[in-house]
């Protein structure tokens, strides 16, 4: 199953990496194009995508969208804190969360609160609805702390970092 934490990770080389960096950048890139970028001809270019696309390395292909375009700019980061943390409950809050378009980014946090999420709607009134309506009703939620985004000084999107064992000339 390619999606299994506990699955090794498939070995990589600077080929695949160099792959993977193009992708990332312009994930419609010919594959004549790729070949050409990363000194390899095209036949072996698309047994290494091939093979990265069936080991899970690249989970799929995607149009990247401009949500300031799309007139959602409003970004709040939302501290969710449980009532219950046993499984069935965090089950129960993951498939909840799933089904709100406005959570943008959910993730299970070791600390002082149980969940991190990252929002975006509109505009502050827009928020004001989806954390009355939506979030706050969540399955075992007791307390959330909201966090308004003033700016965006980075955002990479989907993943661009490689691992350092692949950067470092291996």
């Amino acid at each position: 199953m390619p999606n299994d934490p506990s699955e090794k990770a498939p070995d990589l080389d600077r080929y695949d990496a160099a792959i993977l960096a193009a992708l990332a950048g312009d994930g419609r890139m010919p594959i004549t194009e790729l070949a050409a970028r990363v000194g390899l001809t095209k036949s072996p270019v698309q047994a290494r995508v091939k093979r990265l696309e069936e080991s899970g390395v690249i989970s799929g292909y995607r149009a990247v969208l401009n949500p300031i375009r799309m007139g959602l700019a409003h970004i709040a980061f939302v501290e969710v804190r449980l009532q219950d943390t046993r499984e069935a409950a965090l089950q129960a809050f993951n498939r909840a969360v799933r089904a709100i378009p406005e959570i943008e980014e959910c993730h299970m946090i070791a600390g002082g609160f149980d969940y991190l999420l990252k929002v975006r709607t509109g505009d502050i009134s827009d928020y004001r609805r989806v954390m009355g309506e939506r979030i706050s009703t969540l399955p075992h939620v007791t307390a959330t702390s909201t966090y308004v985004a003033m700016d965006t000084v980075k955002d990479a999107g989907p993943v661009t970092v490689l691992p350092a064992s692949l950067t470092s000339g291996r």
